[in-house]
C-alpha cells in the first residue's frame, strides 16, 4: 500500500503521514459495516477493522485525531452490533490512524452503569498510545458533588490516544530459549532501575529496552548465570492523581492504563516498540527468558471516584466486579478500588488475547500474574478449576511458557499459597520469611526451615507438582533489599509522603547493632556473613531461586521498604557503588553460588524428595542430623544450638551426586561431625570465606564459622541398579 492509496496524511504510515491538523478530505461519511470477530484496530492492507465489546452500550463512535492527538478532526458511529460486539470498518486507513472511543448509553450508577460520551475512552486493545494523560477533573465521569450525575466536560484534551499499529518484525532464527524449569534462576527487575545509572548505556537509552539489549547489562546476567528476566510491569500505566499531585509516579507500574500497549516512557524513542523486540531477541540469543510481571487483577480507574478513561465508559457493569448490595461501588480485592470481572467470557477473552499478544507479538517467555489469587475466583471463592485456569492451562500458545503467580490477594479468603493448578509456580513468602528468620537468630525457625530447603512439598507436591513450582526468595521488589535486610529493623518510608504508615511493619530483618549504614567494622562484618549465607540457602535449596535485581551489588533503598513511587536513585542501581571492592566480591560470590547449583543436581531436583532410599547404598534422598552427626529425632528440632545439615544424593548421566549443607545461625562457630558413611567430601562453599577455592574435605569434623553455611558435595561414580 501506498501512500496515495490514503485519503489524507492523517490516515498514512507513520513513515509518511505529515502533521496538519486537517480534516481529511477523502474520508467516508460513514463506516463500512466491518467484522466483530477481531477485537481492536487492525489493519487488513486496504484499511481498519474496528471491534470493541460493549453489552450495554446504545451507541459508539469512534473518534479520529490528527497526527499528534491533539485535535478531533471525524466522527463516525460505529454501525453495526453483533454478539454485544460493536464494529465498523473504514477503508483506505492504516498504520498511523490516531483514535479514541466515545460510548453512550445509560448514566445509572446505581444500576452499575457509567456511560458517558463527553469522555474519550482508549480501546482496551490498543497496541499503542500517544500523548500522556494530564490530570484534570474533566477526567471524572460524575460530577465532582453529585455522583448521580454525569460530568458534561470533555476529557479528549487529557487523555492519551490509541494509534493503529502493524506488528511486522525481521525475527529471524528467534526461538525461546525453553530452559527447564529446574535450571531456571529468575533476576527480578524494574527496567529503569536497572539500567538509569549504567556507565556504558548512553544516557538517551538508559531506563528503556534498548538498555536492557545492551551488550553490558547483558553480560552482567551472564556473569551471574541468570537465565531468565522477570521484568515488572512494562504495559501502559496510569500514574495516580494523589501521587502526581506529591511529586511522584507510580513507579513499579502496578496501575494498568492498558493490556496491550508497551509504557511509553520505556521506550528510549517515542513509539519505538520494535527496541521491545530487539532487546528479547538479544536476550534470547544469549540463553536469557523475559518474563513480564502482569497485572489483570484490576485498571488504574480506581474506585467510583476515579478517572472514566476505559472499562469504566465503555462498560462498567461488564468489566468490573460490583457490590451485589450496592452497584455504585466495587469490589475491591485488589486493594486498589476495583477488581475485573473475569467470570466475564469477555473479559476473560481480553485477558487471554492480551497474553497471547505479548508471546507472539513480542516473543516473551512466560509471565508472573500480580494478586493471582484474584485470577482464580468464582462466586464461591478462590476456585483451582476457574475459568482462567482452564483457559490458559489449554492455550496452545499459553500453555508453553512459564507461569508464576503471587499467590495472595488483599480481600477475603486471599491466601491460597500451594493451591495453584498444575503448570503454575508460585512465589513463596513462607520460604522468604522462614530463611529470615532462621538467619536473624530465631531458633524456632528451624523445623519450618527444613521444608522449605526441600521445596515446601507439604504445600505444593499434589497433583504431581514438581518442586520448581516453589519461587524461592530471600528480597523482592516489595520489601527490603537483601542489604537491607541485614542493616534495619525498622521501616523508613518518609520519602513517599504517607507519613511512614505504608510498608510491611514485620519485615524479620535484623540490624545487628545499629540501625542503618555504619562505620563499625564488626557490624558490617556480620552483616555482609548473614548475607552471603542466606544466599548459599537460596541457591541450595529445592525450588526455583529469584535474586532481586542489584543484591548482588549490595544495593540499598535506605531502609524504604515501599520504594513504589520512588522512580529516583533510592531505587536505581548504583552502578558505581558496585564497583567498590566489597561489592564486586559479593557478585563474584552470587556467580559460585549459580555456578554450583547449575553443576550439582542435588540442589535442583526434579520430583520432590521424601528420605527414600536411594540406589547407592547407605544413602538416602534426604536425610537430617544434628551437629554430632547423628540423625535428627523429633525432639532435636526444637532444642537450641542444634544445627541442620542436609544431605541429599540423585542420579544423573550415569553417576550418583551427593550434597551436604551445613548450617550455623548462631552468634558462635560450631564443629559439626560428617555422617555415616564416609564419602570423599569437597567443599564447594564457605559463605565465611567467600573467595576460598574448592577443596577435598580432610577430616571427618568440620568448623563452621558463625553466620555461616557450608556446602559440601561428592560424586560416588556409577549408580548401583
Amino acid at each position: 500500500m501506498t501512500a496515495d492509496s490514503f485519503p489524507s496524511p492523517l490516515l498514512a504510515p507513520a513513515s509518511v503521514r505529515a502533521t496538519a491538523p486537517v480534516r481529511p478530505a477523502g474520508l467516508p461519511d460513514r463506516l463500512d459495516r466491518g467484522s466483530p470477530h477481531r477485537l481492536g484496530a487492525h489493519w487488513d492492507g486496504l484499511g481498519v477493522n474496528i471491534a470493541v465489546f460493549s453489552a450495554h452500550a446504545e451507541r459508539i463512535e469512534l473518534c479520529l485525531f490528527d497526527a499528534e492527538g491533539r485535535h478531533e478532526i471525524a466522527r463516525f458511529d460505529l454501525p453495526e452490533c453483533t454478539d454485544e460486539v460493536w464494529h465498523g470498518y473504514l477503508p483506505g486507513a492504516g498504520p498511523g490512524l490516531v483514535y479514541g472511543l466515545r460510548a453512550h448509553g445509560a448514566f445509572d450508577p446505581a444500576a452499575g452503569h457509567r456511560f458517558n460520551p463527553n469522555k474519550l475512552l482508549l480501546d482496551p486493545y490498543a497496541r499503542q498510545l500517544r500523548g500522556e494523560l494530564r490530570w484534570s477533573d474533566a477526567l471524572s465521569g460524575a460530577q465532582p458533588r453529585n455522583e448521580r450525575t454525569p460530568d458534561r466536560r470533555d476529557s479528549a484534551p487529557f487523555v492519551p490516544k490509541c494509534v493503529v499499529t502493524h506488528d511486522d518484525y525481521p525475527w529471524g532464527d528467534d526461538r525461546p530459549p525453553a530452559v527447564p524449569w529446574e535450571r531456571t534462576v529468575i533476576y527480578e527487575a524494574h527496567l529503569r532501575g536497572m539500567t538509569m545509572r549504567h556507565p556504558a548505556v548512553s544516557a538517551a537509552q538508559r531506563g528503556s529496552f534498548a538498555a536492557l539489549g545492551h551488550p553490558a547489562v547483558i553480560e552482567h546476567l551472564l556473569r551471574l548465570g541468570i537465565t531468565a528476566v522477570e521484568l515488572l510491569p512494562v504495559q501502559a500505566i496510569l500514574h495516580d492523581r494523589a501521587l502526581f499531585e506529591r511529586g511522584l509516579v507510580n513507579y513499579w507500574g502496578y496501575q494498568p492504563l492498558g493490556f496491550f500497549a508497551p509504557e511509553p516512557r520505556y521506550l528510549s524513542a517515542p513509539e519505538a516498540r520494535d527496541e521491545i523486540r530487539g532487546a528479547i531477541r538479544r536476550l534470547h540469543q544469549a540463553g536469557i527468558e523475559v518474563v513480564l510481571d502482569v497485572v489483570y487483577n484490576h485498571t488504574g480507574e480506581s474506585d467510583e471516584t476515579g478517572p472514566t478513561l476505559c472499562w469504566r465508559g465503555l462498560d462498567n457493569a461488564s468489566y468490573y466486579r460490583l457490590a451485589p448490595d450496592d452497584r455504585r461501588r466495587y469490589v475491591n480485592d485488589s486493594g486498589t478500588g476495583n477488581t475485573l470481572n473475569l467470570a466475564h467470557p469477555r473479559v476473560l477473552q481480553m485477558v487471554m488475547d492480551s497474553l497471547r499478544h505479548w508471546v507472539t507479538s513480542y516473543h516473551v517467555d512466560g509471565f508472573r500474574f500480580d494478586l493471582g489469587s484474584i485470577l482464580g475466583r468464582e462466586d464461591n471463592g478462590f476456585d483451582d478449576g476457574a475459568g482462567f485456569f482452564d483457559a490458559i492451562r489449554q492455550d496452545p500458545v499459553l500453555g508453553r511458557v512459564k507461569l508464576i503467580a503471587e499467590p495472595w490477594h488483599l480481600g477475603p479468603d486471599g491466601y491460597h499459597l500451594g493451591r495453584f493448578p498444575p503448570g503454575f509456580a508460585e512465589w513463596n513468602d513462607r520460604y522468604r520469611d522462614t530463611v529470615r528468620r532462621f538467619w536473624g537468630g530465631d531458633p524456632l525457625a528451624r523445623p519450618e526451615l527444613a521444608a522449605r530447603l526441600t521445596g515446601s512439598a507439604e504445600l505444593f507436591d499434589r497433583r504431581r507438582r514438581r518442586p520448581w513450582a516453589s519461587v524461592n526468595f530471600l528480597a523482592a521488589h516489595d520489601g527490603f533489599t537483601l542489604h537491607d535486610l541485614a542493616a534495619y529493623e525498622h521501616k523508613h518510608n518518609q520519602a513517599n509522603g504517607e507519613g511512614n504508615r505504608d510498608g510491611h511493619d514485620h519485615n524479620h530483618s535484623r540490624n545487628w547493632g545499629v540501625e542503618g549504614e555504619t562505620d563499625d567494622a564488626a557490624i558490617n562484618a556480620t552483616r555482609a556473613a548473614v548475607r552471603r549465607a542466606m544466599l548459599v540457602t537460596l541457591f541450595a535449596s529445592a525450588g526455583t531461586p529469584m535474586l532481586l535485581a542489584g543484591d548482588e551489588l549490595g544495593r540499598t533503598q535506605k531502609g524504604n521498604n515501599n520504594a513504589y513511587c520512588q522512580d529516583n536513585a533510592v531505587s536505581w542501581i548504583d552502578w558505581a557503588r558496585a564497583e567498590e571492592a566489597e561489592w564486586k566480591r559479593l557478585r563474584s560470590f552470587v556467580a559460585r553460588c549459580i555456578a554450583a547449583r547449575a553443576r550439582l543436581a542435588p540442589l535442583r531436583p526434579a520430583r520432590f524428595l521424601h528420605g527414600a532410599a536411594e540406589p547407592w547404598p547407605g544413602l538416602a534422598d534426604t536425610a537430617w542430623f544434628d551437629a554430632a552427626g547423628k540423625p535428627k529425632t523429633p525432639e532435636d528440632w526444637s532444642r537450641p544450638g542444634l544445627m541442620l545439615t542436609l544431605r541429599r544424593v540423585w542420579s544423573e548421566a550415569g553417576t550418583t551426586q551427593a550434597t551436604l549443607l551445613l548450617l550455623n545461625g548462631e552468634s558462635e562457630s560450631r564443629r559439626f561431625v560428617l555422617p555415616e558413611p564416609p564419602l570423599a567430601w569437597v567443599r564447594i562453599l564457605d559463605s565465611a570465606t567467600p573467595e576460598a577455592p574448592e577443596e577435598p574435605v580432610a577430616d571427618d569434623v568440620i568448623e563452621v564459622a558463625p553466620h555461616a553455611a557450608v556446602l559440601l558435595a561428592c560424586t560416588l561414580g556409577a549408580a548401583a541398579r
